[in-house]
């Protein structure tokens, strides 16, 4: 059962203020039920948006929380004026004081992606997302001189969500290539990796957690066997340290901190926030 509703209003996709909003929920024990309310971009859409913010509040006895990114002053106005929740405008917070500090007026513009979708920082986030899928899994050895950053590990150690993370958040290039039982016959890096060392960062995973993993896609199977397990991540580690490749373990690590720490080990020149 949820302990809040909170809804989350923005001019533009309502990105902005959920992940706002998000990151500062996250601080309390709490299962709020959320509501995204994208593109109220006009006087006559707030006003529908009071009422059902008020329409909550009556129902559930409490005041909902609202986080708002509206740019449009008669549209915030409306729900400033009859919203009876708690209202949390992100911009009036920090926009206005940043303006008054700087001597500047901000854009005011209604969300970033129009604008974003036509500089040359998108169309390379683009770029390395479709790289990033071309050569997932090994998929592909072409253009591995192009990648920003290539990960290794055994299968199901998180590459893939890391890999596409890194491209989506940061626009960086990332490849990655699963270690196989192959490798570990010849105790060597797979061949098509060897003149990309610099490239390279490991990850591992325990061997009780791989297994887990493993069993939910391949029940019963060798390849999910904790004994399997244990001695592909050995291996795999054995590999890693004897090639002088940087790694960590994805065990308890979400893909931010994953992603975070490989940004700063291979401090890549081209970074896109």
């Amino acid at each position: 059962m949820h302990t809040r509703t909170v809804f989350f209003i923005s001019d533009g996709t309502g990105i902005t203020a959920e992940t706002f909003g998000n990151a500062i929920l996250a601080q309390f024990d709490m299962k709020p039920r959320h509501v995204r309310l994208p593109f109220i971009d006009t006087v006559d859409k707030a006003h529908q948006v009071v009422r059902q913010i008020n329409h909550t509040a009556d129902i559930e006895g409490r005041k909902p929380i609202v986080f708002t990114t509206l740019v449009n002053m008669e549209v915030l106005a409306v729900i400033q004026e009859g919203c009876q929740g708690m209202l949390l405008d992100m911009f009036g917070t920090f926009v206005h004081p940043l303006e008054q500090e700087l001597g500047i007026k901000s854009h005011h513009r209604v969300g970033r992606f129009s604008d974003v979708s036509k500089s040359q920082e998108y169309h390379d986030r683009i770029e390395a997302i479709n790289f990033s899928l071309a050569h997932d899994d090994g998929q592909s050895n072409r253009d591995l001189e192009g990648a920003d950053v290539i990960l290794v590990g055994v299968s199901r150690s998180g590459k893939t969500p890391t890999s596409l993370y890194l491209a989506m958040q940061h626009g960086l290039k990332a490849a990655n290539y699963p270690l196989i039982p192959e490798d570990f016959e010849r105790r060597q890096l797979p061949p098509a990796l060897m003149p990309h060392r610099k490239k390279l960062f490991g990850l591992t995973i325990h061997p009780e957690r791989l297994s887990e993993i493993r069993n939910e896609r391949r029940p019963n199977s060798r390849y999910a066997s904790l004994e399997n397990c244990r001695a592909e991540v050995n291996e795999a580690e054995a590999m890693m340290r004897r090639s002088g490749i940087r790694w960590l373990s994805s065990t308890t690590k979400s893909i931010e901190e994953i992603a975070t720490t490989i940004l700063q080990e291979i401090r890549p020149e081209r970074l896109v926030y």
